[in-house]
């Protein structure tokens, strides 16, 4: 009974204390010991058709990687994961596990599932420490150039694939720094970017070329890459344009979106301003509008910037909350206040321009959506006011049309976003294949990843035999 008793019960990730991690921005999660790690592992059954394994986007060989772990062969478990997944210590962290692999996990029936993705990172962590960057086995050199655009999760997918595949690769990525949303848009304390500046450096060790501050489409085009010699094209720009509420008031000074927002704190420094010199201006109260993992991350930072009070304003209940349940309670651990079933509906400013309040209107929830959610509906009458300092708005991106302007023969859907085969990424541009958010719009890494695997292959047989 005992025995059972125990492998329904998850070991706890430890964190850093509230009162600590508040003041910082130091990685929240702290990671499993060895021996942490030995113990989870040990919950898992081994089953002989591994569930988990389906549910995850990029196949990774769950059940062999932990019994890796079992074993104490914690290297071999990590090069066991980047079989299939070129960025474990990312997805490790930021993959939605509870949803895919996780959700599938027999454990999660009468108890806790495995803790994969805490095993994950728990290995690729070991690795990163104790040996020096593994480069995969890559094929015999091909006579062929693949160029991507992007370097998130889905771009540098396909640049590690096809360089596997012995490619000659090049990613052009448009900001001044690689990694994309894992850049710009995931905090310190949920990502710390030397990892990603690590994963970067393995794709360099294969032979991928990088090259930023270019944006195709303005800086160089489509057409002007196959014309330089590059024989297909993968498209993983992401959906880097942000969504706004359209309400009177939203131009005021002090209100950002969400892209803006990380962007400044994230990949430009501006939580050690002034050692760097990108200013981030945060008032005693702020209020987030939005219930994503992006709407958290903007809530958290503002809190480590020092605001007094922030906010999350969402239109629909805690239980339609998009936000991963695990980001939700840290939110609510740091003292982030969460005003739901309320929507803006006019931001209101001072004589100098800057935003002094928001007023709301209270919603109550209606019949279900395309969405899945039950769509909120005003209330009327409900309206009130209180008084803010900063807004971030955090309701979503859509497709950056900048690449798509300049590229016709590339067909959008109704949304905006590029048309492209789900199962293998082709565009209808021969040679061109695109995948991630800029196909799907807003998704999670490891799906963007999944997309970048099956494009890969697809890339591969193009270039063999010339078949669009």
């Amino acid at each position: 009974m005992g025995d059972k008793k125990q492998k329904a019960l998850r070991e706890p990730m430890p964190k850093q204390k509230v009162k600590e991690r508040i003041k910082n921005f130091n990685e929240v999660a702290l990671g499993y010991t060895e021996e942490q790690a030995r113990k989870e592992a040990e919950r898992c059954l081994q089953c002989p058709k591994p569930l988990c394994v389906k549910g995850c986007p990029v196949d990774i060989n769950i059940p062999e990687f932990i019994k890796l772990i079992v074993e104490g062969k914690y290297i071999e478990a990590a090069n066991k994961i980047k079989e299939d997944d070129i960025l474990p210590r990312m997805t490790g962290r930021v993959c939605p596990q509870e949803d895919q692999c996780e959700a599938q996990c027999v454990l999660g029936l009468k108890g806790n599932p495995i803790a994969i993705g805490r095993l994950e990172r728990f290995v690729s962590d070991y690795e990163a420490s104790n040996s020096e960057i593994q480069v995969p086995a890559i094929l015999a050199k091909k006579n062929k150039k693949v160029a991507v655009v992007g370097s998130g999760p889905a771009g540098l997918t396909v640049a590690a694939d096809c360089a596997r595949m012995g490619y000659e690769v090049k990613i052009f990525e448009a900001l001044h720094k690689p990694g994309g949303v894992l850049a710009y848009g995931i905090p310190e304390f949920r990502l710390p970017k030397e990892i990603v500046g690590r994963e970067v450096e393995t794709l360099k060790k294969m032979g991928v070329e990088l090259e930023c501050n270019v944006i195709i489409g303005k800086t160089i085009t489509v057409k002007q890459l196959f014309e330089e010699g590059y024989d297909a094209i993968f498209l993983g720009l992401g959906a880097g344009l942000p969504r706004f509420l359209g309400v009177e008031g939203e131009n005021l000074l002090g209100i950002y979106s969400a892209n803006e927002f990380l962007t400044r704190i994230n990949l430009m420094k501006a939580y050690k301003f002034p050692e760097y010199d990108t200013p981030i201006n945060v008032g005693k109260k702020v209020a987030v509008v939005g219930g994503g993992n992006v709407a958290m991350d903007s809530a958290r930072s503002a809190i480590r910037l020092g605001a007094k009070e922030v906010h999350i304003v969402y239109r629909r209940s805690r239980q339609e909350m998009p936000a991963r349940d695990e980001e939700i309670e840290n939110a609510e651990e740091e003292g982030v206040i969460f005003d739901l079933l309320v929507n803006p509906v006019e931001f209101t400013g001072d004589e100098k321009g800057w935003v002094k309040a928001i007023r709301l209107i209270k919603m109550e929830l209606g019949e279900p959506d395309d969405s899945g959610r039950r769509r909120p509906v005003p209330i009327k009458g409900s309206e009130f006011v209180y008084d803010v300092d900063t807004v971030v708005v955090a309701i979503g991106q859509k497709a950056n049309p900048i690449l798509l302007d300049a590229t016709p023969g590339i067909k959008k859907n109704k949304w905006g976003y590029i048309d492209a085969d789900g199962e293998t990424g082709k565009t209808s541009m021969k040679g061109v294949f695109a995948g991630g958010d800029i196909v799907t719009g807003e998704a999670t890494v490891i799906a963007a990843m999944g997309a970048g695997r099956k494009a890969a292959r697809a890339i591969d047989e193009y270039l063999k035999n010339g078949k669009w």
